[in-house]
């Protein structure tokens, strides 16, 4: 008896725990986006563009990042998309931005 019903339920425990765990991934992509951002905007808040773009690169790996410094900030946006469920369902796409205040110059006056 318990067998018929473990056989019932058990691709809908899989499913479940496929669901979980799609969900864990687009959390930590998102998590990774939102450190890619900080990361290059404080970097180009300081000046540094260079490293902000390799900051972001290496944060968020595949993940697009546009930098703006104008009117004393740096906006670094980094967008990103996951495909939950292995490309079953849509792509999860999304954008994190984050915003620093450009550092003034070592010697100015």
């Amino acid at each position: 008896m318990a067998t018929a019903e473990l056989a019932a339920c058990l691709p809908v425990l899989l499913l479940v725990l496929a669901v979980a765990v799609s969900a864990v991934s687009a959390v930590d992509a998102r998590a990774r986006a939102q450190d890619a951002a900080r990361e290059a905007a404080r970097a180009a808040g300081r000046g540094d563009v260079a490293a902000a773009r390799r900051l972001g690169a290496a944060a968020a790996p595949g993940a697009r990042l546009q930098l703006t410094v104008a009117g004393g900030y740096a906006v670094a946006v980094v967008r990103s998309s996951v495909r939950p469920l292995g490309g079953i369902v849509p792509a999860m796409s999304f954008a994190e931005r984050a915003v620093a205040a450009v550092e003034p110059r070592a010697g100015a006056p």
